[in-house]
């Protein structure tokens, strides 16, 4: 998942070395050298990783621009991701969202970085508080 806009920019940076190979490996005929499946392997999975990117560079597009209005959060596991999205689809950088929060911008880098692994449960309800969130989710027990 892309977070920030230095990721977007060497995401986009990445994907466009992958294209430029991709482009340059279906120029050329295979080389004698070079098993048919091998051939056809190194192109499937250049074009395999070429799709990942584009796709981690359309959802970072598509939160970007306003982004969807609901955040799917199917466990509390899917709750790191859900702020990080919140917050690009808000239209805040981590800058803006430490200043909201009276935190310096690093501190959200790391938070964001581990997936609020070090964030406490007070600090991970006022992010979702600022962020304007609010979570209409039922709980289910599951029994083991």
């Amino acid at each position: 998942m892309i977070k920030n806009e230095r990721q977007y920019r060497i995401t986009q940076a990445h994907a466009a070395k992958f294209r430029a190979t991709l482009n340059e490996l279906c120029a050329v005929p295979r080389p004698k050298d070079i098993h048919p499946k091998l051939w056809v392997a190194q192109k499937a999975g250049l074009k395999s990783q070429l799709q990942d990117l584009e796709a981690e560079l359309c959802d970072y597009e598509a939160l970007r621009s306003g982004g969807p209005k609901t955040l799917e959060l199917d466990s509390l596991d899917a709750l790191p991701r859900v702020l990080i999205q919140a917050r690009i689809a808000a239209g805040l950088t981590q800058e803006d969202l430490a200043a909201r929060l009276g935190v310096k911008p690093q501190q959200i880098q790391r938070w964001e970085a581990s997936d609020y692994q070090t964030a406490s449960f007070a600090r991970l309800r006022e992010i979702a508080r600022v962020l304007g969130l609010q979570v209409r989710e039922s709980v289910e027990l599951v029994q083991k």
